[in-house]
């Protein structure tokens, strides 16, 4: 098996555009939730929250190329340019069959759909359907989006697994090239936000509206007073590149990728699984070769929603007892859904590079249930050599990466 690096990454999030952006937010200890008013347009949604990128339009990308991307395509597109800038993947090489993509969405474009069936059933008819309608829509649009942008034409993938969507498709990529298939590959995820997201949660009791008032302590994974998921939009792609290749190009490497594993509980398709949870972990870990207590640090799940929390707590203290430091950035952030795989990630290999590890915000008093892990509530310089990478979604889906620091 070949060894996987890091070589670029790429952000669009709802502290705005590009990794720095991100970063500043994250190390600064702000909050990107707000106030969404046209949400209560909208008859039996509680909640009043999102998180938003700012400022993104597309229009710098060309308009015949932009005709076929939605808004989470043109995230994907805009944090994917930024990635292969990092890179220098040499652009030569992008039609070599080399270099692929791995990149997914919870669903298709829901604001594409909500326009062209607005206008289609006040007649049912298609004559005004426009032939960019599909390929905004169709499942692998970002992927497919990315790679024609690029002109990356080797293998595509669009793995849908809602919130483990971006996680799985950074350790897609990694199997694909620890395994020789390819050289590099594009990966991460992508989202728009749509109140259809925030309904889903809010229908399940798993979206927050207590803070309707409060948008900067609303999103509270772990906290007793946490009341749901905020959701929120994004991009967040990664390049994964062969290590020997890497290094003959004399690219700079940011970290390594040494374990991944995804699996799924069977038992239910809504509830989470503290014990499919350890045993994701715990695979992970194994097929990196490290011990739990090389750990130095756990990037969590934890989205805020009460039997979720607690479930990851209680798995990671069945691993690592209270021995390894661990947080959540989704109070930071909310749930970015597909994209919290890639922006999370991105994020770990940030603190890596600045010998400091994040807290959850907006935890001021840890649920009793949810004792055992390290919670801890402020930044801590740390040199963080190995981390662990957690994403968990509805359908029983659970994803973990095993990330090291070249240091």
């Amino acid at each position: 098996m070949r060894r996987v690096v890091i070589t670029g990454m790429g952000a669009i999030s709802p502290f705005g555009r590009g990794v720095g952006e991100l970063v500043s937010g994250l190390a600064e200890g702000r909050c990107a939730v707000e106030i969404l008013d046209k949400l209560s347009d909208y008859d039996g949604l509680r909640t009043r929250l999102a998180a938003l990128v700012p400022g993104i339009t597309g229009r710098e990308i060309a308009r015949n190329r932009r005709r076929s991307m939605s808004r989470q395509s043109i995230f994907a597109v805009l944090a994917a340019r930024e990635a292969l800038t990092q890179a220098g993947l040499p652009e030569t090489e992008y039609g070599s069959g080399r270099y692929g993509v791995a990149l997914g969405t919870t669903i298709s474009s829901l604001e594409t759909c909500e326009e062209f069936f607005a206008d289609h059933l006040a007649d049912k008819s298609f004559a005004r359907m426009k032939t960019s309608l599909f390929f905004k829509t169709m499942n692998h649009s970002a992927a497919a989006n990315v790679a024609h942008y690029f002109g990356l034409n080797g293998r595509l993938l669009a793995p849908a697994a809602a919130c483990a969507t971006g996680c799985q498709a950074l350790g897609y990529a990694y199997e694909m090239i620890a395994s020789g298939v390819q050289e590099a590959m594009v990966c991460g995820g992508t989202e728009e936000f749509h109140p259809l997201s925030a309904a889903t949660f809010d229908l399940m009791n798993a979206a927050s509206f207590r803070y309707n008032d409060k948008p900067a302590v609303a999103s509270r994974p772990f906290d007793r007073q946490r009341d749901g998921v905020v959701c929120g939009e994004g991009g967040g792609i990664l390049v994964l590149e062969d290590f020997q290749a890497a290094s003959r190009r004399g690219a700079r490497i940011l970290a390594e990728v040494v374990g991944f594993s995804t699996l799924t509980e069977t038992a239910s398709i809504a509830e989470p699984s503290s014990k499919a949870m350890r045993l994701c972990m715990l695979e992970a870990l194994a097929k990196a070769g490290v011990e739990a207590g090389e750990i130095d640090y756990v990037n969590a799940h934890a989205t805020a929603t009460e039997k979720g929390d607690i479930a990851e707590a209680q798995a990671l203290a069945g691993i690592f007892a209270d021995k390894v430091p661990v947080s959540s950035l989704k109070g930071h952030l909310g749930h970015t859904l597909a994209a919290s795989g890639g922006l999370e990630t991105i994020a770990v290999v940030a603190m890596m590079q600045r010998g400091e590890i994040w807290p959850t915000l907006n935890l001021d008093e840890i649920d009793p249930d949810c004792v055992g892990p390290q919670l801890f509530t402020e930044n801590r310089g740390k040199t963080v050599k190995l981390a662990l990478k957690n994403n968990f979604a509805l359908g029983g889906v659970n994803s973990s990466l095993v990330i090291k620091a070249l240091i």
